[in-house]
């Protein structure tokens, strides 16, 4: 059996090389996919790798020329439209500036097992990491994070964190702005449909609608909101919930678009008129947004654009990481106003 890892033991290509029983140069090639390798000899490198929890130097990497080829992306394993857009949208800019992605799925329920997922991409060749929600959340803290020696961005987080480079919008604003909305068309009794709470956008999102609330003397009713988890089963769940209330509400304000849709489709199905009866708002502007009826009025997060700029920021940090120390940049949302509310 392989010794133990240690997690503040940088593990050297020397030891992995002495491991299989071959040189620098031969690990080298294994990890990096070049030079001839016969099968048998790179079957025991990756052996040697995966035993002693090989992360390869990364200024090393540039020192020896290496370019910036290669980033990781994490993401959660859920059916979300907004996890499929973002997947689709950091792809597209990937292959426009000529980067491949080590794309990772994951249900990790802690921040150790998000760490293993991080380790064996940069095993795989990932020179920096992307993060989508809840992941950065999960690692902002975590002292493995350096340990990696990669850089790392999260797009679609909302708030900024120490080691970690953030592309965001400003989500309590937006927030804010749905709510201001609603009450400036009547409405007074207004419940929200909040995502789940490990996620910092859903909190953000949750205090804008309660900052729009205290502007207008209105108190927060505790009975009027209910924690989803961005699916649209637990948006139906939740619908039925607060259509059941007496009196019930005038508005939902949903934390995304999936469980706004399925507001709405709850609200159909017990004959309410839409948006007299009811309005609706959801968040993000998927594809589901145009596809139901009403339309719904969100709000828009310039997905491809937070994908771009956390993907040049990585760039810069693979290529300067003296100089480089990780930002926070919040791109400007739009608050697109279509039927339903």
């Amino acid at each position: 059996m392989g010794r133990p890892r240690q997690q503040n033991e940088r593990v050297t290509i020397q030891a992995v090389a002495r491991r299989a029983g071959v040189s620098t140069m031969t690990v080298s090639n294994v990890f990096n996919r070049t030079g001839k390798v016969g099968e048998a000899t790179r079957a025991r490198v990756l052996a040697a790798i995966e035993e002693l929890g090989y992360v390869p130097n990364q200024a090393a990497r540039r020192l020896g020329g290496s370019a910036v080829a290669r980033i990781g992306l994490i993401y959660s394993d859920v059916e979300s439209m907004f996890i499929n857009a973002t997947l689709a949208a950091v792809a597209v800019v990937a292959a426009e500036k000529g980067l491949q992605l080590l794309i990772r799925s994951a249900q990790a329920a802690s921040a150790e097992e998000v760490v293993d997922h991080a380790r064996a991409l940069v095993r795989s060749g990932a020179q920096a990491l992307l993060l989508i929600p809840p992941f950065a959340e999960m690692l902002g803290d975590s002292p493995a994070l350096a340990g990696l020696g990669v850089p790392a961005a999260a797009i679609a987080t909302a708030l900024p964190f120490p080691a970690i480079t953030t592309v965001r919008i400003d989500n309590r604003a937006a927030a804010r702005d749905v709510t201001r909305r609603l009450l400036a068309r009547g409405r007074r009794r207004i419940a929200v449909v909040a995502g789940p709470a490990s996620h910092s956008d859903s909190l953000a999102r949750l205090d804008g609608h309660r900052d729009a609330l205290s502007e207008h003397g209105l108190p927060f009713a505790a009975e009027l909101c209910i924690e989803g988890d961005f699916s649209f089963a637990s948006g139906l769940r939740a619908a039925e919930l607060l259509l059941d209330l007496d009196p019930r509400p005038d508005a939902i304000v949903a934390a995304n678009d999936d469980m706004a849709a399925a507001i709405l489709w709850a609200a159909h199905r017990r004959g309410l008129d839409l948006p007299a009866d009811l309005a609706v708002t959801g968040f993000d502007d998927t594809l589901v947004a145009t596809r139901v009826w009403p339309a719904l009025t969100t709000v828009r997060q310039p997905i491809r654009a937070m994908a771009s700029e956390a993907i040049d920021l990585l760039a810069q940090a693979v290529r300067d990481p003296e100089g480089y120390g990780a930002r926070d940049v919040v791109l400007p949302f739009t608050l697109v106003e279509r039927a339903s509310g």
